[in-house]
């Protein structure tokens, strides 16, 4: 038996297994073995058998057809046994579960063919019980474990446990063959099962189908059949169901496997019963197809790739079933349909996928959207359609143009039906769907030019065939489906999908085309159409694409923050807004501005959605709110959300007002203050036209007006008078005057005081707060104040709150026990109200005016009378003056705790802190002990902040109880005792934030009184050392007290930062005592110093120590206490101030400027204020004369050292070097000595140019006081009125520099006294230094001496800038270095250079040989006779010697004259047309200026003056010479070198940014422009004639000889060009023999007796003979060999292209090259790229407005017109045949082939392109479509 069951081993090799049955019926004839013992036999072999076997890689053949027929025999076998359930049970678990195991990987025919002969064996014994119980079961477990699903129930074949039954406990004999199965040995893979159960459902399917109409044993096999596929169909249902929402490899199975044999399953039946369980079911298909939709939408909610396989599974959901099939149950009459169109979350989501990001979501989307809506309506029209059209929508089609024919056309083959022109036509809602679907695949698919074309027209269409027929609607027709478009609602819903697809295209040019088309619709025009454009659209995607930059090109030029996208973005939304009701509007407008908070704006973005709120809330004119209140009924919003508006109980108009701050909040960020002056400005105007201010409680009014820029509501602040119109305006139906509405306001204002100080949380008499609570109370106690004023008009309307202030400032004082208010909100209000104050006096101030005539409450100072504002004035002082006993006697009883230092008894600290470093506003303290150590500083700081405004606006002297009160504090602060815990040195970090307030308070007021207070401590703290320092005893204490508690070790590290911050800030206001009585004189009666210099010294040195380590709060006060310090040092030399003061030393600056440079490192370097205080504090004034400090031993001082450095970090800083340019040249101005040590860095601050542009700097010094006071420390700008016009430019640097010399050079000739003749001298020796290093730069630098550079390039940039400066430095070329000044700028003038840059050459020239008259017969007379140097510098001596001429003195006019002008004379005939114009209109210049001299009083006059005055006769009656002067008219006259050598004149010419480097247009330039201009005109008109000649010859000679591009054949015209080919390119053109002409033909004028005969001819017929036959003969050896394709690149204007075009028309032998200038192949760009290519193919001129005509022409000779383009009836190149005689056109390099010449067209090829860039370079184009014709021709 074992031979017999090898040798059937080995016949399977050889045997296939369609052989496998007749086989075996042989064998079991011939041998007595019965069907079951082979297979068992041939079962138990399998696995030995198959050991051989690599299952890892791909089977052979061999082995291949070996596993087929050993399982087709066993199958065989099976059929043969008869009813053997459990043989082919073991068929199952033995061979086919281990052999899909093993197969699976690498062979899945091997499986394909097993399951065959499987479910033949299956459908044969109708074994489909033995499937089900085991394999079915099987997978099933498999797939349900998988997903870690519990044990089910609601499967009908089988339930399983979380451990599924592995089929490897059947496999226990082959474990040979499982340790073979690679990492599957544990599961069975989840792809293999869901494709083995489909096999097994569809396989059952078949049976069922198949044995229909048989005998009845085979029918009730096929009742089996279908039981088990039933049961198996319920059960991969749900599978299905859970499978989609689970990993992605389990819904990429669900969706690969399992869903397209179940939507077949389900295609031929609706519903069928079965039993699960011993219970009926429903097996339904709506049910099932219910649930699918269900976890789409589930899906779509996820992310991405969710998302994707959502629209995949829609995709085969649609490709499956037909929508409106319809399948009753017959039993339950219940309808089977699930039509998924009935569905609107179907559509939206639909139209969110055809916009997404995604573009495979996006085509799937498509996809779908066409399956649904073409199905059934291909032949389906509406009625009733209306004749008229629209004539609001339809103006834009009146009359259809050729691009719009052009467009129906290519809509028409694109499947698009009949567009109709004319209102006749009518359309269907299938036509509309086909104008959408264009449209969108235009935007996806096409090229630009094709949506340029047709997207208007297209659109146009579309809302013209929906207003047709729908200006009428049938009542009576009822949607069936949301699909429809049968409303223009609809229409515009489909229409935003598209608008929102333009607006994020990837090419600009069509998102730029996409709004304009949007907002060019006549929206005012088309009734409410406004209004049916989608809601969510306007919101989201229109909104965020007014946010691209690219709609916006003109935005921000010359100041002016608008466009025109934005204007007419604005109409859209007044008209879209003009029909809803007051409600409805302010629930849109909170919809529009809350678009802020969902995405990010730019400066274009921020200000479109400001411009848009405001036209939507109020259009063209200011609307006041409630005043309109239109019906529900004016029109029908059914697809938008505003019908399911649902107003809230709160106040919808305090969020409106809410959401309108966070728009103008978020203008911060863009820095601008004119640009956030422009958006709060919008949204202002919106807030008043719809909001009251009744309608909103008082917090919202404060919080939205303190969101206001603060210098904008101030007192002349551009908002201020439109906020107060806003807070007294009145509602005319329920007040009847403006004093009722004010009084309203008022009463709501006045009301504050008292609520604001009211204790809401208080339970036993008691309350606590801490320094988050105290920021809070003091942010809403500012917003109240500043509302304040901005309201009261009167004088009166402050009283109630000075009553107030007054009547609990007598509280304070009689209370010990505050119950019902907190004292602390009291002094916060009181601080509010001095804040405001302050900033009304600062701003009058500032502006110059009277403090107290001009302390107007009003906007306008002429509102109110003065006398009353000087009322209110000593009222307000008055009312502090008598709150301010009360004060103190409150902070003498509440301050004890900074000096005494009792703390309470509660010593626990809040668990926030507990363990912590704790923060800056962090106190570790107790909550008690903070509240207590707050209240003590808030009540000194209000004391403080009191006495110092009443002292500056009052007396001093009713003042001196406060200060000596302040005083005391002050004293008992730095002397209490040692801290001996942590919770003492927090109380000590209090009391110097305390101290903080005191010494600025002292300070502000006038040094005596300082002085004295300093003087009685110190007589009562020293009354034995009257002769030491007065200061000294107070610094030593303040200083010994506060680092004391620094040293404190178990202070933490926050906390001493903290503290460190208020030792500057106190240092700083103690510095400034001596300081102030050294400005004011008040030191000199004292008999002893202020301070002496070692403690001068001490504190210098513990400053530069702490330098490095500073935080960001430390930086400003502790540069200004450097800064005070070194004034100190300066001052002490010279007096008593400092006793025994040696100054400062080279080492102590050094130690200074190394921590400082690394302070500045460290800090932020955007910020204004910190640099300018650097620079003003280290660079400082009193040591910058210093030798010493800016060299030693020829290297770098401290001060040199730190200027490299900071110009060093200013190059990539634009604001630090426009600063250090300011402070500089103002020290260099003060000591012109100390300039020769930075010669390096002002020629980096000549060069220094940057592009960027400093926004927010003007902001910050509006905004910033810090900022303002530290510019104005910095060195005096030398002229302030440029510094204010160039400050925040990139021409700053150089521009502090040209105005630094010009006034060195005013010093060095206008000295008087020695002392500035000393100084003068040394300015003029700096300048000349100077202007000698600029010059060697200008001629020997590598890149200033380049003579090749493009224009605007750096290097242009660059020349320009230092030219500039060499103009503005002329006035310090002396005797002495004058030749050598001379030599370098004749060096620069013989070079090439721009027009821009030699006019600078040119002005300097000028200034030198007026001021030196002897160097004009010496060199510039010379110079002008060398004619034979280049045209260019020729120019500019002709300009120079005209100048020269024109603006010498009388005393050497003359002689100038008789020099300059006979050398000029000749250039009138220059053969340069440029050169000859020029030095006309120079020469009529100069003759009209002396015309009087040539006039003579004699008879007689000399032949020179005849001359003269005849040349000038001639230049003013030439017409051309006349039109050239009236062109520069002005110019010459208005030419001045002084001025245009000085700063003035060379940078008053910028505009507004748009100048390039402040260089006007030279004379040269003009000229040039003119004559190119009129040469321009001469050669339009002679291709006019040109064109016209060759239309002519196109139309007459029209034969197939004639090439379209020769001349008339007549005598004369021949004879020109003869002539013409005489020329010295002569040869160029004739020289045939490298096209095949040999030499006997070609050397008529190659041989030299040839030519000579030709010169000696005399008979011109001989001549004009040769030259035709030459002439023919090379044109038909021309012709020979080349392929008969002409490439049409007339459209092209690149020369790049143009050349490499020729070079591959020569190599691929085209016909000819037509272009559209035949002056290009003389380019020399031309020439390099085309490698002489030119000489060797035929070039035919064809200008572009000749194209058309050519191309006709070309037709008629028998040539196809192809065009390279892509359009919709492209055909792709590899699919073309190109005809043998081809004209191949080429388009534009942007735009492509005009429509005008695309309808004339045989064909249009495109290249197929597969990468994501949809274009390629159009010569690249021509090079591959030639090659293909080549290609086709060769095979």
């Amino acid at each position: 038996m074992e031979t017999s069951i090898d040798s059937l081993l080995n016949s399977f090799r050889r045997v296939p297994p369609a052989a496998i049955p007749a086989m075996f019926d042989c064998i079991l004839c011939l041998t007595p073995s019965s069907p079951s013992t082979l297979f068992f036999s041939l079962l138990d072999a399998f696995p030995q058998s198959t050991k051989e076997i690599d299952w890892s890689e791909k089977l052979d053949p061999e082995h291949r057809n070996y596993v087929g027929s050993y399982v087709s025999a066993l199958c065989y076998l099976l059929k043969k046994s008869g009813d053997n359930m459990a043989a082919v049970q073991s068929f199952i678990w033995r061979i086919l579960i281990t052999l899909m195991k093993l197969a699976y990987l690498n062979n899945r025919e091997a499986i394909t063919q097993a399951l065959g002969s499987f479910f033949d064996l299956v459908i044969e014994t109708s074994s489909w019980a033995v499937v089900e119980a085991t394999i079915v079961t099987y997978l099933l477990r498999a797939i349900g474990c998988s997903m870690g699903m519990p044990q089910s129930a609601d499967l009908a074949i089988c339930t399983w446990t979380v451990e599924p039954v592995d089929a490897n406990e059947q496999l226990a004999d082959f474990e040979i063959i499982e340790d073979r199965m690679p990492s599957h040995r544990s599961s069975f893979p989840l792809p293999l099962s869901c494709q083995l159960l489909t096999s097994i459902l569809d396989a059952a399917l078949q049976c069922k189908d198949a044995q229909k109409n048989t005998s009845a044993l085979i029918l009730e096999s096929g009742r089996i059949a279908e039981i088990f596929a039933l049961n198996l169909l319920w059960d991969l249902c749900n599978l299905t169901v859970t499978m989609v929402l689970q990993s992605q490899e389990h819904r990429s199975c669900a969706i690969k496997y399992l869903l397209p044999v179940m939507f077949k399953s389900f295609n031929s039946r609706c519903v069928s019963e079965i039993t699960v369980r011993g219970q009926t079911c429903l097996l339904s298909r709506k049910q099932f197809l219910i649930k699918i939709w269900n976890c789409c939408k589930t899906l779509f909610s996820l992310g991405s790739l969710e998302r994707r396989d959502g629209y995949t599974i829609l995709s085969l959901y649609i490709s499956f079933f037909s929508f409106i099939e319809r399948c009753d149950n017959a039993d339950t009459g219940v309808s089977q349909v699930f039509d998924l169109r009935t569905e609107m979350e179907f559509w939206d989501e639909i139209k969110r996928g055809l916009v997404d990001k995604e573009s495979l979501v996006r085509k799937q989307s498509l996809h779908i959207l066409k399956a649904s809506v073409l199905k059934r309506e291909k032949n389906q029209h509406l009625s009733g359609v209306s004749e008229n059209l629209s004539s609001d929508i339809t103006s834009a089609i009146q009359t259809m143009t050729k691009k719009g024919r052009w467009a129906d056309k290519e809509a028409k083959s694109l499947g698009v039906g009949m567009v109709c022109s004319s209102a006749d036509s009518g359309s269907d809602s299938q036509q509309k769907w086909d104008a959408f679907f264009l449209l969108y695949e235009m935007l996806e698919e096409y090229g630009t030019h094709l949506v340029e074309a047709a997207w208007n027209h297209q659109i146009a269409l579309l809302l013209c065939i929906s207003s047709s027929y729908l200006s009428s609607p049938n009542p009576g027709t009822a949607r069936v489906l949301p699909a429809k478009m049968e409303t223009l609602e609809e229409v515009f819903n489909w229409l935003a999908v598209l608008w929102d697809r333009g607006f994020c295209h990837d090419n600009p040019q069509v998102r730029c085309l996409i709004m304009e088309s949007f907002l060019g619709i006549e929206w005012k025009n088309s009734g409410n159409c406004a209004n049916l454009v989608p809601e969510d659209f306007v919101l989201g995607p229109f909104i965020q694409g007014l946010n691209d930059p690219v709609h916006h090109k003109e935005f921000g030029i010359k100041g002016i923050y608008s466009s025109k996208t934005i204007e007419g973005a604005a109409q859209f939304l007044s008209q879209y807004t003009s029909h809803l009701s007051s409600r409805h509007k302010i629930a849109f407008l909170n919809s529009l501005a809350s678009v802020a908070k969902k995405y990010s704006f730019g400066r274009t973005g921020l200000m479109s959605l400001a411009e848009c709120i405001a036209y939507a809330a109020c259009g063209d004119q200011t609307c006041k709110s409630d005043k309109f209140e239109h019906s529900g009924d004016d029109i029908s919003r059914s697809n938008q959300t505003r019908n399911a508006l649902d107003i809230k109980s709160y106040n919808y108009k305090e969020e409106l007002l809410d959401v309108l701050r966070f728009v103008m909040e978020s203008s911060r960020q863009h820095f601008n203050p004119n640009y956030r002056l422009k958006v709060c400005e919008k949204v202002l105007h919106a807030a008043a036209s719809v909001v009251s201010v009744f309608d909103v409680s008082l917090e919202f009014l404060l919080q939205f007006i303190s969101s206001l820029p603060q210098d904008s509501t101030n007192y002349g602040g551009p908002l201020r008078v439109k906020v107060q119109e806003w807070l007294w305006a009145y509602d005319e139906n329920q007040y009847t005057s403006v004093d009722q509405i004010n009084r309203q306001v008022l009463k709501r204002l006045d009301d504050f005081p008292a609520n604001f100080i009211k204790n809401h949380y208080l339970e036993h008499g008691c309350v606590n707060y801490d320094d988050e609570d105290l920021e809070v109370w003091e942010v809403e106690a500012k917003r109240w104040a500043r509302m304040l004023f901005l309201v009261i008009k009167e004088e009166h309307h402050l009283y109630p709150t000075l009553m107030f202030i007054q009547n609990h400032g007598r509280d304070l004082r009689t209370q010990t026990n505050h119950l019902e208010w907190v004292p602390v909100k009291f002094h916060i209000l009181i601080l509010a109200l001095i804040n405001e104050f302050q900033a009304m006096y600062r701003i009058t101030a500032e502006s110059g005016t009277n403090r107290r005539t001009d302390l107007c409450l009003n906007g306008n100072a002429g509102d109110r009378n003065s006398e009353q504002a000087i009322e209110l004035i000593e009222k307000l002082i008055k009312s502090l003056f008598g709150t301010l006993e009360n004060l103190i006697s409150f902070a003498q009883s509440s301050c004890s705790i900074l000096w005494s230092r009792v703390a309470k008894d509660d010593t626990d600290m809040p668990s926030s802190i507990k363990g912590r470093l704790g923060g800056r506003t962090q106190r570790r303290l107790s909550v008690s002990t903070t509240t207590v150590i707050l209240q003590a500083i808030i009540s000194i700081k209000s004391i403080a902040s009191i006495t110092s405004f009443v002292a500056k606006l009052g007396s001093e002297d009713t003042l001196n109880s406060a200060f000596m009160y302040l005083w005391e504090l002050f004293w008992n602060i730095i002397q209490s005792p040692e801290c001996n815990s942590e919770t003492e040195a927090e109380i000590c970090i209090g009391a110097f934030e305390a101290l903080c307030y005191i010494l600025k308070a002292i300070v502000s007021v006038s040094s005596t009184l300082s002085l004295e207070l300093v003087m009685e401590s110190f007589k009562i703290s020293s009354p034995k050392c009257q002769d030491e320092p007065i200061l000294d005893y107070l610094f030593e204490t303040f200083l010994g007290s506060i680092n004391n508690i620094i040293g404190y070790a178990e202070l933490v590290r926050s906390r001493r930062a903290v503290l460190m911050n208020w030792k500057w800030i106190c240092l700083e206001s103690l510095l400034q005592i001596p300081n102030y009585a050294v400005q004011k004189g008040d030191y000199s009666n004292l008999s002893c110093s202020l301070l002496s210099d070692a403690m001068t010294r001490h504190i210098y040195g513990d400053l530069v120590e702490s330098l490095e380590n500073a935080g960001e709060g430390s930086v400003l006060p502790m540069l200004r206490s450097v800064r005070l310090l070194l004034q100190l040092f300066s001052i002490g030399r010279m007096g008593h101030v400092v006793s025994s003061c040696s100054g400062m030393d080279a080492q102590m600056m050094w130690n200074l400027v190394r921590s400082s440079w690394i302070l500045h490192r460290s800090c932020n370097k955007r910020r204004v204020a910190p640099i300018a205080a650097l620079l003003s504090s280290v660079l400082h004034h009193s040591v910058f004369n210093d030798k010493s400090m800016h060299e030693v031993d020829n290297a770098a001082g401290p001060l040199k050292w730190l200027v490299e450095k900071i110009l060093e970090e200013g190059v990539r800083s634009p604001r630090t070097i426009r600063l250090a340019a300011l402070h500089l040249t103002g020290l260099w101005l003060l000591y012109p000595n100390t300039i020769k040590y930075y010669i390096k860095e002002l020629k980096l601050l000549t060069l220094y140019g940057s592009v960027a542009f400093d926004e927010d700097f003007k902001g910050e010094l509006n905004e910033n006081v810090d900022a303002r006071s530290e510019i104005s420390l910095l060195a005096a700008s030398p002229d302030p009125e440029l510094t204010e016009v160039f400050i925040n430019t990139e021409l700053y640097a150089r521009v502090s520099v040209a105005v630094l010399f010009n006034k060195l050079a005013d010093l060095a000739h206008t000295s008087v006294s020695n002392h500035e003749y000393e100084k003068g001298c040394v300015a003029l020796e700096a300048g000349k230094l100077f202007l000698l290093e600029l010059l060697d730069s200008a001629v020997n630098d590598k890149d200033l001496g380049k003579e090749l550079y493009k224009k605007h390039s750096a290097i242009h940039r660059r020349k320009v800038r230092v030219w500039q400066m060499i103009c503005i430095l002329s006035r310090f070329v002396d005797h002495d270095i004058v030749h050598k000044v001379t030599s370098s700028l004749h060096i620069a003038l013989y070079r090439n250079n721009i027009p821009g840059v030699r006019q600078y050459m040119e002005t300097f020239a000028i200034f030198i040989y007026l001021k030196f008259p002897l160097l004009v017969g010496e060199q510039l007379a010379v110079l002008l006779r060398d004619y034979d140097m280049r045209s260019q510098s020729l120019s500019s001596y002709v300009f120079i010697a005209a100048n020269v001429i024109l603006h010498s003195s009388e005393a050497v006019w003359y002689n100038n004259l008789n020099e300059l002008l006979p050398p000029v004379i000749p250039l009138l005939t220059s053969h340069h047309h440029t050169l000859r114009g020029f030095t006309q209109l120079l020469v009529h210049q100069v003759l009209s200026k002396f015309s009087s001299a040539l006039d003579s009083s004699t008879e007689t006059i000399s032949l020179e003056k005849r001359c003269f005055l005849d040349l000038k006769s001639f230049l003013e009656g030439n017409s051309d010479c006349t039109k050239l002067r009236s062109s520069m008219e002005g110019y010459l006259s208005d030419f001045n070198p002084e001025i245009s050598a000085s700063p003035v004149g060379i940078f008053s010419n910028r505009v507004s940014e748009v100048e390039f480097e402040c260089v006007p247009k030279s004379l040269m330039e003009r000229v040039i422009d003119f004559l190119n201009n009129v040469r321009e005109d001469l050669r339009f008109s002679m291709a006019k004639d040109a064109a016209a000649l060759k239309n002519e010859n196109f139309q007459v000679n029209g034969g197939p000889d004639n090439d379209g591009f020769s001349v008339n054949v007549n005598k004369e015209d021949l004879v020109t060009n003869m002539r013409k080919d005489m020329l010295p390119d002569f040869q160029k053109k004739v020289t045939f023999s490298k096209n095949g002409w040999d030499d006997t033909n070609s050397n008529f004028l190659g041989d030299d007796g040839t030519y000579e005969s030709l010169v000696d001819m005399e008979n011109e017929e001989q001549l004009l003979n040769q030259v035709l036959q030459s002439r023919s003969l090379a044109a038909d050896k021309s012709k020979s060999g080349r392929q008969q394709i002409i490439l049409v690149a007339s459209l092209l204007d690149r020369i790049p292209n143009l050349a490499g075009l020729m070079r591959t028309c020569e190599v691929f032998k085209a016909s000819a090259l037509a272009i559209g200038d035949a002056n290009v192949l003389h380019d020399k760009q031309f020439q390099l790229i085309s490698v002489t290519a030119e000489k060797w193919v035929p070039t035919i001129e064809v200008p572009t407005s000749s194209v058309k005509l050519f191309l006709e022409k070309k037709q008629q000779e028998g040539f196809s017109i192809l065009g390279l383009e892509q359009t919709a009836n492209s055909i792709p190149l590899d699919k073309f045949v190109f005809p043998k005689k081809s004209v191949l056109v080429l388009g534009r390099e942007k735009e492509g082939i005009p429509v005008e010449l695309i309808h004339i067209l045989d064909a249009c090829i495109e290249i197929p392109q597969l990468g994501i860039v949809r274009s390629l370079n159009v010569h690249v184009s021509g090079a591959i479509a030639l090659w293909e014709y080549t290609r086709q021709q060769r095979s």
